[in-house]
């Protein structure tokens, strides 16, 4: 299930947390698809969607995940809070902390901060 908004000029397409889990390219490319058939700028990605491996970024999902994202300039939030992942790895500090920096793909801890973000530009 997803739902649409609209958040400063920007639509974002909002999935479940309950809906099937984001663990392999082929996933990601069912939310890409998703994404651009409703003409999404941002598709918001629960972290309940997503498995523990994810967060390790020597299984290389994360990247492999975001890739597809990023190969169909659809834009990619991560919601949720991720804290427990952030304390066991120096690396996806690192990698989420550079992702926030730039505008494609964004962990954020709410649908609330995204908007923010948004609304900053």
């Amino acid at each position: 299930m997803t739902d649409h908004r609209h958040m400063h000029g920007a639509k974002v397409l909002v999935c479940a947390p309950e809906g099937g889990p984001v663990r392999t390219d082929r996933d990601a490319m069912d939310l890409v698809a998703l994404g651009l058939e409703q003409a999404a700028d941002w598709v918001a990605v629960p972290v309940e969607r997503l498995g523990d491996d994810f967060f390790v970024l020597s299984t290389r999902i994360a990247g492999e995940v975001i890739q597809k994202f990023v190969n169909y300039r659809t834009r990619l939030a991560v919601v949720g809070d991720i804290s427990p992942h952030l304390a066991n790895s120096t690396a996806l500090r690192d990698f989420v902390y550079e992702s926030n920096r730039g505008r494609h793909v964004w962990f954020v801890a709410s649908l609330e901060e995204l908007e923010g973000r948004l609304a900053s530009g």
